[in-house]
């Protein structure tokens, strides 16, 4: 069965002083009634997806930045003296900054809120894009772009933590698939809007011109988001009444659990939940089979965004420009992907429930609509590869590419909707550890695609990668359908 928040079935709190419980037993808990229009799960649809939209645009934003500069990498390595290896590494830096940054930003969000945790790393990725515009040498360059992914990696654990706070289960596939159209451009759109601005103006715009979306972005967040973590609300509530009343014995059940009042015990719930994201990744095994298909996905994906340009200029001997609008067929598969994806798993989800007999949703029910995209994702490859090798027509390599995000997206949705269903309040911590693995294939997959393509050609290149994925994609969501309730009861015990 899914794991579910206690919040979201306890009685709710007044204006002015804490409701007692139904049953009259417990008149010092601090909760949410069923109906709540505070809890975030009872809020007005308009209210939802207010909040999932800023986040969307602003992942737009960030992971935009990720890719921006491919194009222009041969530009930037002439202008800052930079050679092959360093190039790519200020590409790829940005990545392996959002490897870490959520393993602490995710825990951040469970303690002081998700709203706070936006702002500041809204500020801090703002500081150091603006940086990297004003970058003279490769070394500031470099370091800029590492402190900006680490502020950019918000929203990869705070995207999934609001999503889960604000949607039901049954509601997550459509939210899921609305929220990641955008993101998801921004991959794909990047590397066009860099062609363009690297053959016409300066490299520096690429920074300046996503700085000046953030700052919108910025003043948007702080003038309409709201706090979407439940336990957060209800803690700063029940701070709020034990303030006027003097009375020290209102508590909200996740306070009675961890024992707040004493100072020591508060600083072992902070330590217990930093280091949250790491013990998920090394002790539960959910983590460990959804992110590892995630991320040699991801990692995947990062290698055709690298070297698709260069595929295009050197292979085809187009112009940069036009190797950049190759992209658009990428970001179509992943639009594609999510929008299909997301209808299919709600509807999954009616119909699993409905077949099971029951009320509950089991989170193994999500797995089926798996096997839908991963297939898709080496034979995407196979005519990606065969076709660029023998310099077939352009439309036959995009079709290839189509195939193969299109099927990323398909297999991927419902692997992060497990996640979701299964980690409760501590989604963004799970979140965070998935991501740990997505980011860091993204970083290191790109830096030996060029010497995989140069000894192997785009054939076997990527049909290596192909057989990679059958390998890892199809047997790896097995574990999960048949063994996944038994984990799930093991993780509860353990987070």
């Amino acid at each position: 069965m899914a794991t579910r928040t206690p919040i979201e079935f306890l009685p709710a709190l007044p204006t002015v002083v804490p409701v007692i419980k139904e049953d009259n037993l417990d008149p010092f808990l601090v909760a949410f009634s069923p109906s709540d229009p505070r809890n975030p799960l009872n809020w007005p649809t308009g209210r939802k997806w207010a909040v999932t939209d800023i986040l969307s645009a602003t992942g737009f934003n960030r992971i935009m930045v990720s890719t921006i500069m491919a194009p222009a990498l041969p530009l930037i390595a002439k202008k800052l003296d930079m050679n092959s290896a360093e190039a790519a590494m200020a590409l790829s830096i940005y990545l392996l900054a959002t490897a870490f940054g959520p393993l602490v930003i995710g825990p951040l969000s469970e303690i002081y809120g998700r709203k706070r945790v936006l702002h500041a790393s809204n500020v801090w990725f703002l500081v150091w894009n603006i940086a990297c515009g004003f970058a003279t040498t490769k070394g500031l360059l470099i370091a800029a772009r590492f402190l900006a992914g680490f502020g950019a990696s918000a929203v990869y654990s705070l995207a999934g933590g609001v999503l889960g706070d604000v949607w039901r289960p049954e509601q997550r596939g459509r939210s899921l698939s609305i929220y990641l159209v955008i993101p998801l451009l921004g991959a794909a759109v990047g590397p066009i809007i860099g062609g363009f601005m690297a053959a016409r103006t300066t490299w520096r715009w690429m920074f300046w011109s996503t700085s000046i979306f953030q700052a919108v972005m910025i003043f948007v967040a702080f003038t309409t988001f709201k706090e979407t973590y439940a336990p957060f609300i209800l803690q700063q509530e029940a701070k709020r009444v034990r303030r006027e009343t003097g009375d020290q014995r209102y508590q909200t059940l996740q306070e009675r659990f961890h024992a707040v009042q004493s100072s020591s015990r508060s600083r072992s719930v902070f330590l217990q939940a930093l280091t949250r994201p790491v013990r998920l990744l090394f002790t539960h095994p959910i983590i460990q089979v959804t992110a590892s298909i995630s991320a040699f996905n991801y990692g995947t994906m990062y290698i055709v965004l690298s070297t698709f340009s260069s595929l295009w200029t050197e292979q085809y001997h187009q112009s940069v420009e036009i190797s950049g609008l190759h992209y658009i067929a990428c970001a179509l598969g992943e639009v594609a992907g999510s929008q299909l994806g997301g209808p299919l798993m709600d509807r999954l989800f009616l119909y699993m429930r409905a077949r099971s007999g029951g009320e509950e949703h089991i989170p193994e029910h999500r797995v089926p609509l798996v096997y839908v995209g991963a297939p898709l994702v080496p034979i995407g490859l196979f005519i990606y590869g065969w076709t660029s090798q023998y310099l077939v027509h352009w439309i036959a390599v995009d079709i290839g590419i189509f195939i193969t995000m299109f099927g990323m997206q398909i297999a991927g949705l419902p692997l992060q909707a497990y996640v979701i269903d299964t980690y409760g309040e501590h989604i963004s911590s799970a979140l965070a550890a998935s991501q740990f693995l997505k980011s860091l294939t993204a970083f290191l997959f790109p830096l030996f695609a060029p010497a995989m393509y140069r000894a192997l050609g785009y054939g076997w290149g990527n049909s290596l990668i192909a057989f990679a994925s059958i390998f890892i994609g199809l047997p790896a969501p097995l574990i999960i359908w048949f063994w996944g309730s038994r984990l799930r009861a093991k993780a509860v015990q353990s987070i």
